[in-house]
């Protein structure tokens, strides 16, 4: 029997723990061994898989899982099954086995777990962005944008949407951004007319998007000035740019997190503002006053009375 498979601390990584279970596979006796090449056959369903469901599946009573656990040094099936969990929940494993894991959370009656889970991944993706993002690195890719004639903002499923936000609320002040890609068209055809006197911030996470991969390495051919936002050092809209900012985007949900690129880009926005002309003020004055007359915004009526 193995029972050097648990460590004193933390967890061991998956693949250390069905390794050790092929180990030992000619040592079980004939259910437990079948219990054991499910697992190693089917390892994602360790972590979003009940222990009544998982024995169902394979055919087993509930106890052979328990029994095939201690057979590798575990106290029991839920310690077992907790480096898989935990692969689950750092964003490891695939979009679809999230949501299954997901699925298993409403069915268990845990989604106070899942509340919590997710309010640690976004505090956590939020501190580990901003302890590996450099203020002055912030403030040459602001300068950047700054000198730039145009700035080009590319993102494509989740983050299509933050680059319209940064996109958005920097035209309160700034008249030279772009979102793109515009509609009816696609990304590189938007970056046809660029060249060095313009800026693309360039937005994917893993999976890497292709049609984003493409873009920044046509704008490099151009001459564009690239700044990458990532979840990697290595992502390849980071590699080779000017300036790139690592994100964090673990989360328990079945996609990658927004929460520490939305808060990049507006530290990013808040630093153009920062070091542009004094005029940006002015600008930003003039953009909301005209909304105000137009009555775009709601007025506070107590403030009349």
């Amino acid at each position: 029997m193995n029972e050097m498979i648990v460590p004193d601390t933390g967890s061991p990584a998956p693949h250390d723990v069905l390794q050790a279970l092929a180990d030992e596979l000619d040592e079980l006796t004939p259910e437990v061994r079948k219990a054991a090449a499910y697992v190693l056959e089917r390892p994602n369903d360790v972590g979003v898989s009940s222990i009544r469901e998982i024995a169902e599946a394979a055919g087993v009573k509930p106890n052979t899982f328990v029994r095939m656990a201690r057979s590798i040094g575990f106290d029991g099936y839920e310690t077992f099954r907790e480096p898989f969990r935990e692969d689950i929940r750092s964003g490891r494993a695939n979009f679809p086995d999230r949501a299954r894991w997901l699925q298993s959370l409403a069915k268990g009656g845990k989604l106070s777990g899942l509340y919590a889970d997710m309010a640690a991944s976004a505090i956590r993706n939020i501190e580990t962005m901003f302890a590996g993002t450099d203020a002055n690195a912030l403030k040459d890719a602001a300068e950047t944008i700054w000198a730039s004639r145009q700035v080009f903002v590319l993102g494509v499923g989740v983050n299509n949407a933050n680059a319209h936000n940064f996109t958005y609320l920097a035209q309160t002040g700034m008249e030279q951004f772009h979102a793109i890609p515009r509609p009816g068209s696609t990304a590189v055809d938007d970056l046809a007319r660029a060249d060095e006197r313009d800026v693309l911030i360039a937005v994917t996470c893993k999976p890497y998007r292709s049609e984003v991969v493409e873009a920044v390495e046509i704008a490099r051919e151009q001459g564009v000035q690239i700044i990458g936002v990532s979840d990697s050092p290595a992502s390849p809209v980071i590699i080779g740019s000017g300036h790139g900012f690592v994100v964090s985007a673990t989360t328990p949900q079945f996609f990658p997190s927004s929460v520490s690129t939305i808060a990049l880009l507006e530290t990013l926005l808040s630093f153009v503002i920062a070091v542009a002309s004094p005029e940006i003020v002015d600008r930003v004055d003039r953009f909301h006053q005209r909304r105000h007359t137009l009555g775009i915004y709601q007025e506070d009526q107590r403030a009349r009375s």
